[in-house]
């Protein structure tokens, strides 16, 4: 018998912030996750190096899911002395937890940018995605998208359920139009971050002096 659903969502988190964490809490209501594991990287594999130190990072991710209830951390990409690929990862979830459908989070921008990604025909076979994108929003796929969807998609929530992998969830999302490039700005500027990440993570970056303005 399957368990229920748990999802896994990603990244930098440089820093974690309410357009990471809104999805997901999202995501976890709507599809009735078990959990939502957070899973931050050491080294991104397609984007220069992060500005925190790991340690940092894995620090605010810590507080950020102390804050949310059925939110855990997943070190196991922190740990790891080479790139993070969301493949690898998904093997080792999937070859830990054989009955529990795998839920792996992501933007509508990582999906439009999936072809790229290290073997990304192969995360279907480890996993479902669930896909956050602006409700309304008409995205114009690229053909190898495009055709993934066809194949993959489904409407109905309980797929997720009675399947351990092989679907593709799109999720109408409460539009937020922040990134972490744009928060570190804001950061750097002196600006007051308030109710933009969690009041733990906002007094951690204070007292380790984060992101701040050039001196």
């Amino acid at each position: 018998m399957l368990q229920a659903p748990i999802g896994i969502l990603g990244g930098t988190f440089d820093p974690i912030h309410i357009g990471h964490l809104r999805p997901a809490i999202e995501a976890q209501a709507a599809l009735g996750l078990a959990e939502v594991r957070l899973v931050p990287n050491h080294i991104p594999p397609h984007r220069a190096s992060p500005f925190c130190s790991s340690e940092q990072r894995l620090a605010m991710v810590r507080l950020a899911a102390a804050e949310n209830p059925g939110f855990v951390v997943d070190e196991r990409e922190i740990k790891r002395d080479k790139p993070s690929y969301t493949i690898d990862t998904l093997i080792e979830l999937r070859q830990a937890l054989p009955d529990t459908p795998i839920c792996f989070l992501m933007g509508m921008d990582s999906l439009l940018s999936l072809p790229s990604w290290h073997r990304w025909q192969e995360l279907l076979s480890h996993a479902h995605l669930v896909v956050s994108q602006r409700p309304g929003w008409q995205p114009d796929y690229p053909i190898e998208v495009a055709e993934l969807l066809a194949l993959h998609r489904t409407q109905d929530p309980q797929d997720l359920h009675r399947h351990r992998h092989g679907h593709i969830w799109l999720a109408d999302n409460l539009p937020i139009e922040l990134s972490a490039t744009r928060l570190r700005a804001l950061l750097a500027a002196g600006q007051d971050p308030r109710y933009l990440l969690p009041p733990t993570v906002a007094s951690y970056i204070q007292q380790q002096g984060l992101y701040q303005p050039a001196p």
